[in-house]
Order: structure tokens, then sequence, then C-alpha cells
């Protein structure tokens, strides 16, 4: 055969494909969540995930140091009370579970560590909503306001980055506002700017035992929707977020490449808790190779735009050399 161009010459060798590779993973593209409850002693695995725990601020602590040898050094904090009311107060409340994570952290590692927490009532509402309910409704701009005051206790706690995940309109403004006339002007917000309503979701709702009554559809984002998320994602960065984020990632690469072709900020994605059990249960029923599968999903969002990549996996994959 007589052929000027033979893309298989780039493929032959393992080193060849190496030096050619477009895409990496490395671990400070990675960003670990933990999930922080109330007490101290707990290290206790969540049953809907292998491998993830609750955790107290204390075991936390350890949590953490084990990460930062691996390379892992921005860690993101959900906090689970265990008061609960409709109005979501323990997320404003001083010296709640997630101060007492962050200022933990910050005590231990100061800025050897990146500390983020996530914004949102739905973990501290009786409810299980995003934010304030009357006669069914989700009020917006009450809500609103309930979340900047979160994220300001978290500032006064010492975090590096708030991530508002409830999609309320807004919210990303009056945080900024917040934060900038209490002198907070350092402190980043990262915005879960396209949300999905998606059924990825499971196994998280049930870690933090926010399940809502209902459905969160009026808020979070249409699965059918593409030009939106672009429409998100210019308002919250006309509001002040520095970072911006698309939530979940496997279904939605076709949206973090449109967001990455919009912003010129880094673009985040959320490798989410279905997405995760998924892999775990085929990998535990012998259907799939794990190293493999994880490694491939973790470079799909890489390719697709992600400049970081919040994922259950990051410790295990460089435990296990995966990535």
């Amino acid at each position: 055969m007589n052929l000027s161009d033979r893309p298989r010459r780039l493929r032959a060798t393992p080193a060849m494909r190496e030096l050619v590779a477009e895409t990496s993973v490395e671990a400070r593209h990675l960003i670990t969540p933990h999930f922080v409850v109330e007490g101290s002693g707990v290290k206790e695995e969540i049953g809907s995930m292998p491998g993830v725990f609750h955790v107290t601020p204390d075991t936390l602590i350890e949590e953490v140091e084990a990460d930062l040898d691996l390379g892992l050094k921005t860690h993101l904090m959900f906090g689970i009370p265990d008061h609960k009311d409709a109005t979501g107060s323990g997320a404003v409340a001083d010296n709640n579970v997630v101060m007492r994570a962050v200022s933990g952290l910050k005590q231990k590692f100061g800025d050897d560590v990146i500390t983020v927490t996530d914004v949102c009532l739905c973990a501290f509402t009786d409810h299980g909503h995003c934010g304030f309910v009357k006669d069914g409704r989700i009020l917006n701009d009450p809500s609103v306001e309930q979340l900047a005051k979160m994220a300001l206790t978290h500032a006064r706690a010492g975090v590096d980055i708030v991530s508002p995940s409830d999609m309320m309109d807004g919210r990303v403004g009056a945080i900024r506002e917040l934060l900038d006339e209490n002198d907070y002007t350092d402190t980043s917000i990262l915005a879960y700017s396209a949300k999905y309503a998606s059924a990825y979701y499971g196994p998280f709702r049930d870690t933090c035992d926010s399940a809502p009554q209902g459905d969160r559809k009026s808020y979070q984002m249409d699965v059918r929707n593409s030009r939106e998320a672009v429409l998100e994602t210019i308002l919250d960065l006309q509001e002040g977020a520095d970072m911006v984020m698309v939530k979940p990632a496997l279904a939605y690469l076709d949206i973090i490449t449109r967001v990455r072709a919009e912003a010129l900020c880094p673009v985040v994605c959320y490798n989410v808790s279905g997405e995760y059990s998924l892999v775990k249960n085929a990998a535990a029923a012998g259907l799939v190779d794990e190293a493999a599968m994880v490694r491939e999903n973790l470079l799909a969002m890489r390719r697709a735009g992600s400049d970081l990549i919040i994922t259950y996996h990051g410790r295990e994959a460089l435990q296990k050399g995966w990535i």
C-alpha cells in the first residue's frame, strides 16, 4: 500500500504513545470530597459508596494528612449536622461542624492544604431542599440571604474557597458582596454553575441524609438543556465567581466542553456519587477492569475541558498507580 499518512506510527510503542499523549490526570487536578459528621473519633464506611467514609473533624485531619502524602492538596467538605430544621439554622451557627473541620485543617496544615466548603442548605434542612420552602415552593431571595451568611461563617473559619451548590438565582453575587463587606476579599468562589437535576446523585443523598421532599427540578437544571448551562456560567462569572463547575460529569461531557469554550476561568467537573458507585459495583461483580475504567473516565473529563475534577476515586487511583 502506498500511504503517505500512517497514524499508527505514533501509536507503535508505549513510549511513543506517552510522548504524544494530549491529556493527563495528575494529583494536582483532583479535589477530594469528605463527609464530616458531629462528634469525634468516627470513621465509618458509607454502605452505598465503598471506600468513602463519614468522618469527624479530628479523623478528617488524619485522612487529609494521608492524602497530602499522595499529592492530594485540595479538599471539599460537606457538613452533616445532628440537628435539622426548616431554615437550616445550623448552617450559619457559630462553631458548626464545617467551621470546626476547616479550622482544624488550617491549624494543622496551614497553606499546604486548600480547603473548599459546600454552601447549600439541603443537609441542614428537615425537608432536604436547598433553600427555604413555603407552600411547596422554594423561595429564592430569602434562601440567597441565608446562603450568603453560610458562606461568611466558612470564611470566618479560614476556608480558601466557598462553593455554592444550591442553584438559586443571584447567590454568587450575594456571597461575593457579603464576603467583601466583611474583608474576606481573598476568599474564592467556585460556583456550581451547571448543576443538573440528575439521577446520578442517589448515593450522595443517602450519605448526607438530604433526599428532598419532592424533587429539585424547579431550581436545578433540566437534563435536556445545554444553552442554559452557558447562560448560568456567564451570569455566575458576572456576579464574581472565580471558578465554575459542571455536575455531573460523565453524562455531561458535552456541557463541560461548551462551558470551557465560554469561560476563561478554571472549569471544574464533579465525578458524582452515582458515577463512582456504578464503577465500584461493576468492578465488584467482575464485569470491568476498575483501574482501566477509572483512568478512562478521568481522562475523558480532562479531555472534555475540565481543569479540575472532584472525585471519590483519587486516593485509590494514586495509591494503586492507576493514574
